[in-house]
Formats: structure tokens, sequence, C-alpha cells
């Protein structure tokens, strides 16, 4: 074993395969060279983490950093710098922009943009079109690419493919997973009118139930005729539940902080349109059930689903109002508190924000703390107490639907292949962001 090491991270309490216990992290070029005590070795840095815990790197796999086309929302670097505040080492962006990520163009240009310019790594969700069907298997290969993206109910953009024939013809390209907002089209088309101005409680009895059932029960029956491994992401009802549960083999799940968190019969209310998003929060009886299925193993990951708008956007009449948003910087200190109040396990939280992703999107060399494995580091403080607020957000909105939540645990720091680019609160490292590198995919 070496002994002479980069860095040392020293005495914390590490999360690693094996279980949680004590122990130190030494770093080699970047990578975790060993794991346990190393009382007596050298490094040219220590840091000492007593009374922290060392997660592996929380991989945030659904996010909308807005740039190209809607910067004054966000951009690679400001929402980089929010993940990174927050404990996240690696995202994957959305392919909503303007232009679109539906081309090999689109996709090295976003991939430019985030080289050293994103604190946190990064990868690229291409997005599925009624015409590029037939190129998807070469594009999910790609430099920085996250995998396929799949809007099957109208959201941000124009990237609908609602057709069954287009879907299953999505499907029949490519061999990676393929992600999906699972929201009947049609039903949503035909329910418009139960919108009432002014009020965004209306907004989950138009995207009622239903509408996430009837599209991910369509779904699985494509995934089935093509063999095509698929995640539905943001499960907002218990409706969908059973079927997800019944088809583990081919079909895996995201949930979202806000859908595990918020009663919107509550929130609605409080917030208005501040908590609007699609698919839509919903009530009580919906949260618990997404959180009871977490517990039993039927959701595979956390995604925040950040998407930011700004507060004058946020401020039009319902349903003018805009659907999103922030959530990559909460994603830690919300769940961290679910796990304080023992509704979640830190073991459980673990495995749905870095061996989850790691798992089920063939991520190369992230996602657990292993000898060879990049240091990817999100190292928190479980006891801290802290008051979620505007002030803290480093989005370009400027806000979060948060503000005023006291959590029981908080990130301290977010270690990216070894670098300290976040510490107690302040970012300390020039940005220095590479892109994810994929089993089944692009390998660098």
């Amino acid at each position: 074993m070496p002994r002479n090491f980069d860095i040392i991270f020293q005495g914390g309490t590490l999360a690693t395969p094996d279980g949680v216990g004590p122990g130190d992290i030494g770093v080699i070029d970047g990578h975790i060279a060993a794991l346990g005590g190393l009382g007596g070795a050298s490094a040219g840095e220590v840091v000492h983490c007593r009374g922290l815990h060392l997660l592996p790197g929380v991989i945030d796999s659904q996010v909308h950093f807005r740039e190209p086309g809607a910067e004054l929302k966000e951009d690679l670097q400001t929402g980089s710098r929010a993940a990174v505040m927050g404990g996240v080492t690696s995202v994957f962006e959305m392919p909503n922009t303007n232009p679109t990520t539906t081309t090999p163009e689109a996709l090295a240009d976003k991939v430019s943009r985030a080289r050293n310019r994103m604190d946190c790594d990064f990868a690229f969700y291409y997005g599925a079109s009624a015409d590029n069907a037939e190129s998807l298997a070469e594009a999910e290969r790609l430099e920085g690419c996250a995998g396929i993206k799949l809007f099957m109910g109208s959201s941000t953009g124009d990237l609908l493919v609602d057709e069954t024939e287009a879907v299953r013809r999505v499907l029949a390209h490519g061999r990676r997973r393929v992600a999906v907002h699972s929201e009947d089209e049609a039903r949503l088309r035909e329910r418009a009118d139960l919108r009432r101005s002014g009020d965004p409680s209306s907004h989950p009895e138009w995207r009622d139930p239903e509408a996430a059932r009837l599209n991910t029960e369509r779904l699985i029956r494509l995934a089935r005729e093509t063999l095509r491994r698929v995640h539905v992401l943001h499960i907002s009802t218990a409706d969908e539940l059973p079927m997800l549960a019944a088809n583990k083999d081919l079909i895996t799940a995201e949930a979202t902080p806000h859908h595990l968190t918020f009663d919107g019969d509550e929130a609605y209310p409080r917030l208005g349109a501040l908590v609007q998003m699609n698919p839509p929060v919903r009530n009580a009886a919906h949260r618990d059930a997404i959180f009871a299925a977490l517990r039993a193993g039927v959701i595979d990951v956390l995604g925040s689903d950040h998407a930011p708008h700004t507060l004058e956007e946020k401020g039009a009449i319902y349903p003018q109002s805009p659907s999103g948003m922030p959530g990559v910087q909460t994603l830690v200190p919300v769940m961290l508190d679910h796990v304080a109040s023992g509704r979640l396990t830190l073991q459980r939280f673990v495995d749905l924000t870095a061996h989850g992703p790691q798992r089920i999107f063939g991520i190369a060399g992230k996602g657990r703390l292993a000898v060879g494995y990049d240091a990817d580091l999100t190292i928190v403080d479980l006891k801290a107490q802290r008051d979620i607020s505007n002030d803290w957000i480093a989005s370009r909105c400027g806000w979060t639907p948060y503000a005023g939540m006291r959590v029981a645990g908080w990130p301290v720091g977010t270690v990216i292949r070894g670098r300290r680019v976040m510490w107690e609160d302040e970012i300390s490292s020039p940005a220095g962001g590479q892109p994810v590198r994929f089993q089944e995919g692009w390998l660098g």
C-alpha cells in the first residue's frame, strides 16, 4: 500500500461498500488509493474530518442549467456553483435548451462550454425527437453523453415525442437506458380547461395521476416490445408504483426531493407557483406512497429536477407561470433531514445518490468509495442544524421553495477528483469540471 499520498482525508466516518465506519482516505492523482487507518502515512495535505461523514460524491442525474438559450435563469457556471455548494459532485443536464441537444454538434458545443468552466463534473442527455431516432445509437456513445432523454409529456421546450410509433422507433435504436418524462399528452390536452386562472393548486388536477399512470403503462409495454431499458423520471403518483415494482428487470425509477417532501394541500396555498412542477407536487397520500416505495427499493435514484425560473416569471398569473424550481443545491440537506428524522437511512441515501446512479447509468469510475475510483466525496455534518435561506442559494434565480426550512444535516465539503472544490460554504478551487465517462459510452 502506498504510504505517500497527495492528500489524506483523516479521521472521518466513511460510507464504503463494506459499510459505515471510521477511517481515512488516501488520494493519489485524483483517485482513491487507500481506505482505512492511514496513521503514519505522509501527504502533501491532510484534511481533518473528525465528526464528519465522508460519502461517495453525490450524482444528480437530472438538472436543467438552461444554457444555451435561457441564461437569464441559469447557465452552466452558475448551476454548477449551486451544485458544489450543495455537495453535488456530478450532474446530468437535460436537452431542452435552445437550441435543443438533438445533434452531435449541439452536444459537442455543450461539452466545450462546460469543460473547465463548470465546477462539478458533467454529462448531457441527448434529446430524442421524431426525426432523429435512427441516429441515437451513435449519439449515445459520444463524449459527455449521459444517454437519451425522451419527453412523452409536454414540458419546457419543444422535444415532445408522444405518438406510439415514434416512441417505439426511439426505443428500438441504441443500447443504453432511456430516461423518460412520462405523462400522457392526449390526456393533458383533453383536460387543459381544468386549469383555473390564478390558482396553481389546479395544476395537479389538470396533470392528474391518471395522466402519469396511463403513460407509464404504455411506456412499459413499449419497453417490453423493444427490450429496451427505461428510466422513469420524477415519479409523482402512488398509481405508478405497482407497475414499476412488477417490471424491475427493465424499468428503473427516480424520485425527487420535492415529491418526497411537500404536501400539495399545504404547499400550494403557502407557495403558489413556486411549487409548480411537471409532473405536479401532489397530496400527502402520493408523497407517502413514493417514500414507502423508495424504502422498499422500487425507486433507484434521487434527482433534483433542478429547473430554475426567475421570481418575475414565477409571479405570472397561473397558468402563464412556468413549471420548475431550483433544487440541485438543496437535494443533500433536504434528504439528510429525512435521514435525521428516521424516514430514510444514511446507507439508503448513499445508494440513491451514488451507488444507484453508477449502477443504472453505467458510470465509469464514480459512485462509490473504493480504491481506483475517482476521489469524489460529499462530506457532511449529520449533527449540524441550519436554516435553508435564499441568501445561500448560488443559482442565478436566487430563490428556493425550501427557504425557512430548518434541516438537520449539512454539506461541509465537496471534493472532485481529489480537489476540495467547496469547503464550509466557500468555493475554494478554480472551475475544473470534466465529462463523466460511461461503461457503454465514451471512455476517453
